[in-house]
């Protein structure tokens, strides 16, 4: 005999154990059959150990009566409201998914435990300390993943869920057990009643929305210290002289192409591409020391239209028998040694064209960490060498 309960976080399949817990199975199920736990919350979450529910207004609401059995439901009667709890010695809390109902002793009988409806599902393997406290009916076999859901719900000190996670919907796949006198299986399931809709914190809708705004927000955190790290590793690029100033930009006129055929060169590829506009220059990257292709180029339109043009047509063209990539160009490094010529050649007219020092002044050294040979003293020198006072005497 199986149960499904529907819950905000998704299915669980609840399997009874009627050989071993009859009565607990029946009353289980029935109030299952009536929709009794319909919009119960899920009021407490003990991290790895588990979870508790069955009421359905939950704790935290002043008019729960700790929910009722379903004698007491049919009957009206406060004396059936609870019914003994048998505990089997072979059903054991061992296993994560163990489903057992919430017992408290009897007001004149210490020694007997009785159940009404609240519900426990360990979340945890070796649960032993709910043997003889929670009497053992049934066992998860479907929504694992639901329970380890529950598990990482945020819970305030007392347990209960910060967002409102609730048993939606029951349905019962397979019943045994004739319908007590009185019972009527609802035509469809009930709404919530004014008391219940009392008890929500934050609904389920409004979760959504919190974990989209969260994940807005993180999205948007990460962006900005992804712009924050770009901006600094710019300023200190700009301060080492690598950039002329750390907002600079790609030109929107230069193209990036690559996957090229190093027999590809730069004239070949210039008639190519000149039929989308004036090209100011064209070349293909070569290795320094042996002239052969890395088989990329830049290539630097008159115009951005030019450009764009180019950049839309020529993708994925069979270039020399390779099909080439092109994109827009993300380097600066031409802009630099542009600035980098001018300032210096700036900085040498202002040291009135001696060429001394670094860039042209005087007062500036490129800082070495060995100095060449052609800074060693001369042989004119006042002295080659130090001695050491001791070495010296008697000479």
């Amino acid at each position: 005999m199986s149960v499904l309960v529907e819950t905000s976080a998704g299915d669980i399949v609840i399997d009874l154990l009627v050989d071993y817990a009859p009565k607990m199975s029946e009353n289980f199920v029935k109030l299952c059959k009536v929709k009794y736990y319909n919009f119960a919350p899920i009021h407490s979450i003990q991290k790895s150990f588990s979870l508790q529910t069955g009421d359905p207004l939950g704790p935290m609401s002043a008019q729960s009566d700790g929910g009722t059995s379903i004698w007491g439901l049919l009957s009206g009667d406060p004396r059936d409201k609870t019914f003994p709890a048998l505990f089997h010695p072979k059903l054991k809390h061992v296993e994560r998914g163990t489903v057992s109902m919430a017992t408290a002793p009897h007001p004149s009988d210490p020694e007997l435990r009785v159940a009404g409806s609240q519900f426990i599902i360990t979340l945890g393997d070796n649960t032993d300390y709910l043997d003889g406290k929670a009497a053992i009916f049934g066992k998860v076999v479907e929504g694992f993943d639901v329970l380890e859901k529950i598990n990482d719900a945020i819970v305030d000190e007392r347990g209960h869920p910060l967002v409102d996670i609730r048993i939606k919907h029951t349905v019962v796949l397979d019943d045994p057990y004739p319908d007590p006198a009185g019972l009527r299986e609802p035509s469809s399931s009930p709404a919530p009643t004014k008391a219940q809709l009392a008890t929500v914190r934050i609904a389920e809708g409004e979760e959504l929305l919190d974990e989209d705004a969260s994940e807005e927000a993180a999205a948007l955190a990460e962006r900005r210290r992804k712009e924050r790290e770009a901006a600094a590793q710019a300023l200190t690029l700009e301060m080492m002289g690598d950039l002329p100033f750390a907002e600079v930009k790609p030109p929107e006129n230069v193209l990036f192409v690559c996957k090229l055929n190093p027999v590809t060169t730069d004239e070949d590829l210039e008639l190519i591409f000149s039929r989308f506009g004036k090209i100011l220059s064209c070349e293909v990257i070569r290795d320094r020391k042996t002239g052969d292709s890395l088989q990329y180029a830049f290539i630097e339109y008159d115009d951005k239209q030019s450009c764009e043009d180019a950049y839309a047509k020529m993708d994925s063209v069979l270039i020399d028998d390779r099909r080439i990539h092109v994109d827009f160009s993300q380097s600066v490094s031409k802009l630099s040694d542009v600035w980098r010529s001018e300032t210096n050649t700036k900085r040498k007219r202002a040291g009135g064209g001696r060429g001394g020092g670094w860039g042209g002044v005087n007062e500036l050294e490129k800082w070495r960490k060995y100095r060449n040979e052609y800074d060693a003293p001369d042989d004119n020198e006042d002295y080659e060498m130090v001695h050491d006072v001791e070495e010296m005497r008697g000479q």
